[in-house]
C-alpha cells in the first residue's frame, strides 16, 4: 500500500511539473507577410516583472521558448528597431504564435541614429558606413580600420575577434576567391551602406544545417542595385622622377560583377598585396602547388612600418575579374593578374651568432636586384543552392623571377646570380548532393607543378668543404624539381536528431622528384654524389574520416568531434633509399557554447601527425645561399603534435564592445633534431641528426576594441605574450633555447570635431631569450605613429604626421619621421587635388635589430629619400 501512495505522489509530481513547463513556438513577420530575423522576444510574468526567458528569430522568422515553473499568466513581448512592440497576455499552456510587427512612426530619434551605427540580426552584425566614415575616408579600407572587432593586418588580410575571415562577399557574391584587397583598397567608401559580419557563417548552402562553421564572412551592402564604382588616380612627383597610376572600375548588379585594375608606382606602393590570396579552406589541404625556392639570396632585414618608407620599386599590375549568373544559383567567375615589379634592396647587418662554445660574428652590406614576374589565374564555376552544391575551380600559377646581388664584406665582395621560375595548374572539384534526408559528397583536388632553378656565387665560398681548401672563381647550384599529386574522396551526411554524422572514405598520391648538382667552375663538372641530388619521394594514403556534430535546440551549445584514422606510406628513391608506413589516429573536439547573447566561450583540441616532405629529405648538400650549405641525411621526418586552445569572446552592439581572449598550447615531438656547423667566417652547415626532442609553446592573447560614439572615437588594444622552449644543436652541442615575447599593440582613430581629427598606432615589443641557463641579449622596440587633420574649409585639410622608431641594442637606436600634405576637393565633381612631402626630415637609413633562437641581428636599411608627390583622384 505504501508502495502504491508512493507511485501516486510521484505521478502527481511529474504531472505537476510538465504542466509548469511551457513551450511557446511561432513566427514573426513583418510588413508584407516576410519572415522577421533577429526580433527579440522576452516572457515575464506581467509588463513589469523580470525576464523568465527570452528567444531571438531566426532566419525564416521561427522562434521557440522554453519556459519551466511557468507561472498562471505569461506576458510576451516581441521588439525589433523601428518596428512597433507586441505586447500580449498569455494563459499558461504551450500554443503556437504569429506575431506581426508593423513600421513605427513613435521611435525616438536618438534611438535611431544609435540604432544605424551597428545593428545584430541573429548572426548577423550591421555596420553604418557613414558612422564611421571621416571626411578623408575615400575607400571602404579607410573605414573598415575604424569598426570596433574588425582588423587589417599589414599585408591586406581581413581579421573579425582575433581571426582570419573565410569570405569576402560584395552584395552576397563571392566575386575575388580570396584576393580581396583588390576591392577592399578600390571600392568607395560614398558607394557603401553597410559592412555586415556574418558570424558563424557557413558558406555551402546546403551544409547550412548540417555542418558548424566558427569562422565568420564579411559582406559589403551597397546603396544602389546597381552599381558603377571604382578610383582613378595619376600621381607625378620627385626626386627622383616619381609617377603613380591607377584606374580601377568597377560594376556590381545582382546578376553581374566586374573589377578590372591597373595600377603602376615607383612610389613605393606595393600593389601586389591586392592580389594576395587569403582564401580560406575549412577542412585544409596537404596537397597544393605553392612555390618552394630552394635557393635564395641573402635579403637584409626590412623595416617593420609603412612599406611606402623603404621599398624601392618600380611595378606594374593588371588584373580582371569577373562573374557571371548563367542561370539561377549558377555561377561563372574568371580573376586573372599579372605583375611586374622590380625592386632594389639595400643595407647592411651585423649579426651575432651564440653557440655553446664561442660568439661569431658577422658584418655584410647588401645590394640586391629583384626582378617580378608572376601571372595567375583562376576559373571558377559554382552552384550553391539549399539541395545541391557545385564548384569546380581551375587555377594557374607561373612566376619568372630572376635576382641579383652583391655582399660586402670585410674580407670579400661576392656577387650572386639566381633565378627561380615556377609553373604550376590544380583542379578542384567539389560536388554535394542530397538524396531524401541525406547529403552524399564527393571531393577531387589534382595539381602538378615545376620549377628550375640556379644560384651562381662568385668567388666560390666553402673552399675547405667544395675544393680541398684551394680557393676557386664561381660556384653553380642547379636544381630541377617537380610535383604532382591527386587527392580523392566521397562520403555522406546524414543528420540524427540533434546529431550530424559525417563519413568520408579517401585515398590520395603524390609523387615529388629533385635533382641537383654543384658545379665549381674550375672543373666546369658537377662535385661528388655528396653534392649531387637524385631523389624521389612518393607518398599514398588511404583515409577514413568520421565526425559527430551536436547542436541544441536553442543552438547555444556546438560540439564538433573528429576520429579521423588514415593509413599512410612513404618511399623514397634515391642516394638515401627508405621507407616508412605509418597508421595514425587524429582525432579533434571543438566545443561552443553561447553563454547568453553577448558571451561566448569555446574550447578546442586535437591530434595531429607530421611527416617528413622533400624539402627535408635530400642527402646530398645544396648552397641554398652564399653561407648556407645543407642537407637532411636522415630518416623520414615524423612528429606528433598536440594542439589546445580556449577563447572567450564578448560583443555588445549597443556599448560597440568587442573582446576577444585567447589561449593556446602546443606541444610536438620529432624524431630528428637539426644542427648547424658554423664557422668563425659565418657560414654553416645544416643537417639533421636521430634524436627525439620536443618543442612546447605557449600563448596568451587579448584584443579590445570600442567606438566611443559621443567622441566619434575607435579605439583599439592587443596584448599577447609567447613563450616557446626547445633544444637546439650548435656546433655538435646541445643546448636547451628558451624565448619569451610580450607585445602591445594599440590604435586610436578619433573626430574631434569638425575641423580637427586625429589617428595615432603604437606598439611595443619586449624579447627574451635564454640557451642553456645564460641569458642572451635581451631586445626592447618601440614604434609610434600619429597623424592630425586639420579642416580649415569644407573641401580642405592639412595633413602632419610623425613617426617614432627606437630599440634597445645600437647605439644609432632612435628614427623619426615627419610627413605633411595638403589636400583640395572639388566636391561637386568628387576630384582630389593633392600634395604630399614625405620624409621632410631625409631620413636616409633605418636602424633595427631583430632575434631568434641562437642569433641576433642589427639592420642599417636604406630608405626612400625626402620626396614630393603631387596627384589628382576621384572614386566613383
Amino acid at each position: 500500500m505504501k508502495h502504491r501512495y508512493g507511485l501516486i505522489v510521484l505521478i502527481w509530481c511529474w504531472v505537476s511539473v510538465l504542466n509548469a513547463q511551457v513551450i511557446l513556438t511561432g513566427t514573426v513577420k513583418e510588413e508584407a507577410n516576410k519572415n522577421l530575423s533577429g526580433a527579440i522576444l522576452t516572457i515575464s510574468k506581467d509588463s513589469v516583472s523580470s525576464i523568465l526567458a527570452y528567444a531571438i528569430s531566426k532566419s525564416d522568422g521561427s522562434f521557440k521558448i522554453r519556459i519551466d515553473n511557468a507561472p498562471e499568466k505569461l506576458f510576451i513581448k516581441a521588439s525589433y528597431i523601428g518596428l512597433t512592440t507586441f505586447k500580449k497576455t498569455l494563459e499558461r499552456k504551450s500554443q503556437e504564435l504569429e506575431i506581426q510587427l508593423r513600421p513605427s512612426s513613435e521611435a525616438l530619434k536618438e534611438v535611431v541614429v544609435k540604432s544605424e551605427i551597428i545593428q545584430r540580426r541573429g548572426d548577423t552584425l550591421s555596420f553604418s558606413v557613414e558612422a564611421f566614415k571621416d571626411k578623408n575616408d575615400r575607400v571602404i579600407a579607410d573605414v573598415l580600420r575604424k569598426m570596433p572587432g574588425i582588423e587589417i593586418k599589414p599585408g591586406g588580410q581581413i581579421h573579425y575577434q582575433g581571426k582570419p575571415i573565410q569570405k569576402y562577399y560584395i552584395e552576397g557574391l563571392d566575386l575575388l576567391e580570396g584576393r580581396y584587397s583588390l576591392a577592399n583598397e578600390n571600392l568607395a567608401a560614398d558607394a557603401v551602406s553597410k559592412v555586415e559580419i556574418l558570424e558563424n557563417h557557413q558558406p555551402i548552402r546546403v551544409l547550412d544545417s548540417l555542418e558548424f562553421s566558427e569562422r565568420a564572412s564579411l559582406n559589403i551592402k551597397l546603396k544602389n542595385d546597381v552599381t558603377l564604382s571604382g578610383t582613378a588616380k595619376l600621381g607625378l612627383g620627385a626626386t627622383p622622377l616619381l609617377w603613380e597610376a591607377n584606374v580601377t572600375p568597377m560594376l556590381f548588379n545582382k546578376k553581374r560583377q566586374f573589377i578590372a585594375s591597373y595600377q603602376s608606382n615607383n612610389t613605393g606602393k606595393n600593389v601586389a598585396n591586392q592580389v594576395r590570396d587569403f582564401s580560406f579552406n575549412p577542412e585544409g589541404t596537404t596537397y597544393n602547388i605553392a612555390k618552394t625556392d630552394w635557393v635564395s639570396l641573402l635579403n637584409p632585414a626590412t623595416p617593420p612600418f609603412s612599406q611606402d618608407r623603404w621599398l624601392d620599386n618600380n611595378v606594374h599590375l593588371a588584373s580582371a575579374n569577373g562573374i557571371q549568373r548563367l542561370k539561377s544559383d549558377l555561377d561563372l567567375k574568371v580573376n586573372l593578374s599579372y605583375l611586374n615589379d622590380y625592386q632594389q634592396q639595400q643595407g647592411s647587418t651585423q649579426t651575432t651568432i651564440y653557440t655553446p662554445q664561442d660568439t661569431v660574428s658577422i658584418a655584410e652590406a647588401i645590394d640586391n636586384r629583384l626582378f617580378i614576374k608572376n601571372f595567375q589565374g583562376k576559373a571558377t564555376l559554382e552552384q550553391n543552392t539549399k539541395k545541391n552544391y557545385l564548384k569546380n575551380q581551375l587555377e594557374f600559377n607561373t612566376y619568372r623571377n630572376t635576382q641579383r646581388g652583391m655582399v660586402q664584406r670585410t674580407d670579400a665582395e661576392i656577387a650572386q646570380h639566381l633565378s627561380t621560375p615556377f609553373y604550376g595548374f590544380k583542379n578542384n572539384l567539389d560536388l554535394y548532393k542530397t538524396f531524401g534526408k541525406q547529403l552524399v559528397r564527393f571531393s577531387s583536388n589534382t595539381g602538378f607543378s615545376e620549377s628550375d632553378q640556379f644560384l651562381k656565387v662568385r668567388p666560390g665560398q666553402f673552399e675547405d668543404v667544395l675544393n680541398a681548401g684551394n680557393p676557386y672563381a664561381e660556384s653553380l647550384q642547379n636544381i630541377e624539381s617537380s610535383k604532382l599529386y591527386t587527392d580523392n574522396s566521397a562520403g555522406m551526411t546524414k543528420m540524427l536528431g540533434k546529431f550530424t554524422t559525417t563519413l568520408k572514405l579517401g585515398f590520395a598520391q603524390q609523387k615529388e622528384s629533385l635533382k641537383s648538382a654543384l658545379v665549381l667552375e674550375e672543373s666546369d663538372t658537377p662535385l661528388g654524389h655528396a653534392f649531387q641530388n637524385d631523389t624521389q619521394f612518393h607518398t599514398s594514403e588511404v583515409y577514413l574520416q568520421q565526425s559527430w556534430r551536436f547542436k541544441n535546440t536553442s543552438e547555444t551549445w556546438n560540439i564538433r568531434l573528429g576520429v579521423p584514422i588514415a593509413f599512410k606510406a612513404f618511399d623514397l628513391e634515391g642516394n638515401n633509399s627508405q621507407n616508412l608506413d605509418a597508421f595514425v589516429f587524429e582525432p579533434s573536439a571543438y566545443i561552443q557554447h553561447k553563454v547568453s547573447a553577448k558571451w561566448e566561450l569555446s574550447v578546442s583540441g586535437n591530434l595531429d601527425y607530421n611527416f617528413g616532405r622533400l624539402e627535408r629529405l635530400y642527402p646530398g648538400f645544396i648552397l641554398t645561399n652564399y653561407r648556407n650549405l645543407q642537407r637532411y641525411n636522415a630518416p623520414i621526418l615524423e612528429q606528433m603534435a598536440q594542439n589546445y586552445s580556449a577563447s572567450l569572446n564578448y560583443r555588445n552592439p549597443i556599448k560597440r564592445l568587442f573582446v576577444n581572449a585567447s589561449y593556446s598550447y602546443g606541444r610536438t615531438k620529432s624524431n630528428l633534431l637539426f644542427g648547424s656547423q658554423i664557422d668563425p667566417n659565418g657560414t654553416s652547415i645544416l643537417e639533421a641528426v636521430v634524436r627525439d626532442n620536443y618543442v612546447n609553446s605557449h600563448r596568451f592573447n587579448l584584443e579590445a576594441s570600442k567606438y566611443l560614439s559621443r567622441l566619434n572615437t575607435s579605439v583599439k588594444l592587443n596584448a599577447s605574450y609567447n613563450i616557446s622552449e626547445r633544444e637546439q644543436l650548435l656546433n655538435a652541442a646541445l643546448a636547451k633555447n628558451e624565448n619569451t615575447n610580450f607585445n602591445l599593440n594599440g590604435s586610436l582613430e578619433s573626430e574631434l570635431s569638425a575641423w580637427l581629427s586625429l589617428s595615432y598606432s603604437g606598439s611595443l615589443r619586449f624579447y627574451n631569450s635564454k640557451l642553456n641557463t645564460a641569458a642572451l641579449q635581451q631586445l626592447n622596440t618601440q614604434q609610434h605613429n600619429a597623424e592630425v587633420f586639420l579642416y580649415p574649409w569644407e573641401n580642405q585639410y592639412l595633413s602632419l604626421g610623425g613617426e617614432y622608431f627606437k630599440n634597445s641594442l645600437t647605439d644609432a637606436n632612435r628614427n623619426y619621421f615627419l610627413n605633411l600634405s595638403y589636400q583640395y576637393t572639388l566636391t561637386q565633381k568628387k576630384i582630389d587635388l593633392k600634395l604630399v612631402w614625405s620624409n621632410i626630415l631625409n631620413t636616409k637609413n633605418f636602424i633595427n635589430a631583430s632575434s631568434s633562437e641562437y642569433y641576433i641581428t642589427q639592420n642599417s636599411y636604406v630608405l626612400r629619400p625626402s620626396q614630393v608627390l603631387a596627384s589628382i583622384s576621384f572614386s566613383f
